[in-house]
């Protein structure tokens, strides 16, 4: 499951806490003793068909792990975590090696069962591009002064990954803050800056953009680290930046300050690679309706962006229970399904990719559906399943159609206590279904003190409790798949349109964003350019009382152009509430513009 990053002011999407005390500390897949022994039982026929199946290796890379010597004493879901969780994998990244392991096991565990492919042309696979960073590209040279006195690339100085590539000569301006840019907005033009100690350079360089400078070198403060290119994934700016180890800043001051002449070239590239969601589908006896079961297979890969081990950049975030419990959670469903008679309605079972960075894989679905939408009966999607505590389990989204929660309570085994929020928006894949207008479930054990750290390990997985969340989600997509019953009924406008799943802002589960004003969109995390397309708006905010919809992109709020999720963010932190502010959006290819009121963070 996703942590919010960066906040867009907008309410968080769940009640997962941005920080908590470390209860242990262990650093990949060394624990001796599993904490559970209760997993849910899979066929040792079954496990000795996927592990004969798999491969263990790929064209031109490093042999994937063999699953075989990870999980020879588990079993069922436990050995998929065991599998999917282990260091090899590298944290799962989207587009990586682990994430291509990972995908090829799913794959093979469907065929095992005896699913149909379900992607393009008969492939497991649906496959596209995504940005996995940034690399240079040709000439990148930073001099000082007539003589070409130039400072080392990579220890001196490194262009940031969202910088423009182009090239730049002349004296430099001294400016020492982001508040002193703002401050000679009128002199910015044709100028180079250099800021002392700036750490939210994306921030300043989007402020001297707007203000028309022609580039920016950020000083980088003491003991401040250059910037690494292989993982930027923002918009690229309009203009060269760079940043300069602070060891070097006094003499860019002194340049500056004697009027000397400084060129800059910058050439960068990005890096595109395949990003892959895994689709099997369980044939149905009637061609109508389709219900589908996910969960995200991705995670942290090397921490960085979202991971709450700040210190823990290289190492490998696991993600044992996100989402690796969720993938065998799915895995199971299908074997449960697969073994018995066929449903009425089809079943498509998908692990979808890049959840942790936006819901790339579940927004590229439902941009491409492999299924109509219109024929899609419900979505139900498992993230973060693997904690479950003293038989407690959350189901968000029963208030997307009217008869979840009698389905929920007559389908529950009796094991769990279920706690239910009926908002269909929240922090994981399920959210961009709910934006079509399809009923979603989305099933969640809880948060806990190894979310999104070095910690999440497999061993710390209740395979008890995973194992009856199994069941209940199994029992659930039997009574939608094989019943023969009128299809699910949307509630118009379900949810809370003022706060995140869990409740009113206020009531103690809610973490708040930090943001004075709210205007009530769900963002497109997947689009990272040409604006910020919206997926939702909430009921009665004020996105909703402007008429704003599902497929605006906004490219304007007030004074700011906006080209993606951050310049959105800093548009609203320039803001309070009550404020009247002209939205410009694209509207089917049409440039529009509507007036919005901002209402309060709280309100």
């Amino acid at each position: 499951m996703r942590r919010i990053v960066p906040s867009t002011g907008e309410p968080p999407w769940n009640s997962k806490p941005s920080a908590a005390p470390l209860l242990r500390r262990c650093n990949g897949n060394s624990h001796p003793v599993p904490r559970a022994r209760l997993w849910p039982t899979f066929s040792a026929l079954a496990v000795g068909a996927a592990l004969l199946v798999f491969p263990t290796g790929l064209p031109g890379q490093e042999t994937c792990p063999d699953p075989a010597g990870l999980s020879a004493d588990l079993s069922g879901a436990m050995a998929h975590i065991r599998f999917l969780a282990d260091d090899r994998l590298e944290g799962r990244e989207v587009g990586t090696r682990g994430a291509r392991c990972a995908g090829d096991y799913i794959a093979n565990v469907f065929e095992t069962l005896g699913l149909e492919p379900a992607g393009p042309d008969g492939s497991w696979f649906q496959t596209w591009d995504v940005r996995l960073g940034t690399k240079l590209a040709g000439p990148n040279r930073l001099e000082v002064g007539g003589g070409g006195q130039s400072l080392a690339l990579d220890q001196d100085w490194m262009p940031l990954g969202f910088s423009a590539t182009g090239a730049f000569s002349g004296p430099l301006a001294v400016v020492p803050s982001a508040h002193g840019a703002e401050s000679s907005a009128h002199a910015l033009s044709g100028l180079f800056l250099v800021l002392d100690g700036v750490t939210d350079i994306h921030r300043t360089a989007s402020e001297v953009a707007r203000m028309g400078g022609a580039g920016l070198v950020a000083i980088l403060p003491e003991g401040h680290p250059l910037p690494s290119l292989d993982r930027e994934r923002r918009a690229t700016l309009s203009l060269p930046v760079v940043a300069v180890a602070a060891g070097r800043g006094p003499e860019l001051r002194r340049a500056a300050e004697a009027g000397t002449e400084v060129s800059l070239s910058v050439s960068l590239e990005r890096m595109m690679v395949p990003a892959r969601n895994v689709a099997a589908r369980l044939p149905g006896r009637s061609a109508e309706g389709t219900v589908i079961v996910g969960a995200h297979y991705d995670h942290l890969g090397l921490g960085g962006e979202g991971s709450l081990s700040p210190n823990d950049v290289g190492v490998v975030h696991n993600g044992a229970d996100d989402n690796a419990s969720g993938t065998a959670a799915l895995l199971e469903v299908a074997r449960k399904l697969a073994g018995g008679a066929p449903p009425d309605r089809s079943i498509l079972f998908l692990a979808f990719t890049g959840e942790e960075r936006g819901l790339w894989g579940s927004a590229q679905y439902v941009a491409n559906p492999l299924v109509p939408l219109e024929s899609t009966d419900a979505m139900l999607n498992m993230d973060m399943v693997g904690r479950v505590q003293d038989g407690r389990l959350t189901v968000f989204g029963v208030g997307t159609a009217e008869e979840w929660t009698d389905l929920l309570t007559r389908r529950n085994p009796g094991a769990l206590d279920l706690q239910f929020v009926v908002d269909g928006y929240g922090s994981s894949d399920h959210s961009s279904f709910y934006a079509k207008g399809i009923p979603v479930l989305h099933f969640f054990s809880g948060t806990h003190p190894e979310y999104h750290r070095t910690q999440d390990d497999w061993d710390l997985i209740n395979g008890e409790g995973l194992s009856d969340v199994v069941e209940l989600v199994t029992e659930v997509t039997r009574g939608l798949a094989y019943e023969r019953r009128v299809a699910l009924t949307p509630i118009e406008g379900a949810g809370n349109p003022h706060g995140s799943p869990g409740g009113e802002p206020g009531d103690g589960q809610t973490v708040r964003s930090g943001f004075s004003v709210r205007l009530g969109t769900i963002p497109d995390y997947s689009q990272t350019e040409g604006g910020m397309r919206i997926t939702g708006v909430r009921e009665g905010s004020p996105a909703a009382k402007a008429g704003l919809r599902g497929g605006d992109v906004l490219v304007r709020m007030g004074e700011r152009d906006i080209e993606d999720v951050y310049g959105y963010m800093y548009a609203l932190q320039e803001h309070a509430p009550g404020d009247v502010v002209d939205l410009v959006i694209l509207r089917e290819g049409e440039r529009v513009t509507v007036s919005v009121t901002l209402e309060g963070a709280g309100g």
